[in-house]
């Protein structure tokens, strides 16, 4: 069974042989190739469309799903790690027998390689400040990452690899999650607090997911000064307040997006770093999406 019409209502970042095949699915497809800039433009896009496929740039809430009652089947062409955090209204899908399907760990490898990367010409003084001026080693001496004391948050998949990364270079790994991981644990990357996670690490790496907040007026407070701190998140970890008072210290914030540094008005801080490009967007990572977003399409028309 296939679906009658499919509709990509925006860029998908599949390959070109993905993209190709989602003709075998369907007896009519439509691909746009730009974000639509409305939710009527959404709507319209859909039509009578049972089946939709969207990225992470557009958000399917309850007031367009109502619009659109054939729908039977969302493939979000993004991260999916739980319905709040999702750019689908989930909960409201279910209540009318809509299929949502994700995926995961497809850009991960992007973002470990980000985090080494920029760690390392921080501690070492590689290259230049974002005003162009030479950069300084974070400590005046150049440093190995060897014996640096650094705190995870969000022990998940890209989390974990981060840690098991950062500890194959000799560093001291801790971290917090909401549950504990007693396999990471049992390899050394041992469990605190976050508030003690905070205060003991020179480094903090933040990898929770999109509208996590864990970092309040009080956790700025314990993490103190002279500290770096990494956003790996779609979205930021902080409340806006205290991370700019924090930033008018003597401390560093990487991001490698705008979204997950909370806006523009911070890139007025010259310690924060943001590139503004998405690290997990490799060609490597592409090639993961487009298999899983197939997959999960598969997996469906399968079952009906």
């Amino acid at each position: 069974m296939n679906f009658k019409k499919l509709v990509a209502i925006e860029p998908l970042n599949l390959i070109a042989s993905a993209e190709e095949e989602l003709k075998r699915f369907a007896e009519s497809v439509t691909t746009y190739s730009d974000v639509p800039a409305s939710e009527r433009e959404i709507v319209t896009r859909i039509g009578d469309a049972d089946a939709v496929l969207l990225s992470y740039t557009s958000t399917l809430g309850k007031q367009i799903l109502e619009q659109c009652p054939n729908l039977k089947y969302i493939g979000m062409c993004c991260s999916l790690y739980s319905p709040e955090s999702a750019n689908v209204d989930i909960h409201y899908a279910q209540t009318r027998n809509i299929v949502v399907t994700g995926i995961r760990d497809y850009g991960d490898e992007g973002v470990v390689e980000y985090v080494v990367s920029e760690l390392i010409r921080c501690l070492h003084g590689f290259g230049n400040n974002p005003d162009g001026s030479p950069r300084k080693p974070w400590n005046d001496i150049p440093r190995e990452i060897t014996g640096l004391k650094v705190g995870v948050i969000g022990l998940g998949k890209s989390g974990g690899m981060i840690a098991q990364a950062l500890q194959f270079f000799g560093a001291e790994l801790s971290h917090f999650s909401r549950t504990r991981k007693p396999a990471m644990e049992s390899q050394g990357v041992k469990y605190l607090p976050l508030k003690e996670l905070l205060k003991e690490n020179e480094v903090i790496i933040s990898c929770l997911n999109k509208n996590t907040i864990l970092l309040h007026d009080q956790e700025f407070q314990h993490l103190g000064n002279h500290k770096i701190l990494f956003n790996t998140g779609l979205s930021p970890a902080w409340d806006a307040k205290p991370f700019a008072q924090w930033l008018t210290k003597d401390n560093l914030v990487y991001c490698d997006t705008i979204g997950a540094l909370g806006g523009e008005e911070f890139l007025k801080f010259p310690n924060a770093v943001c590139m503004n490009v998405s690290s997990g967007r490799t060609s490597q990572a592409f090639d993961r999406l487009s298999e899983k977003v197939l997959t999960n399409i598969t997996d469906y028309l399968k079952k009906q």
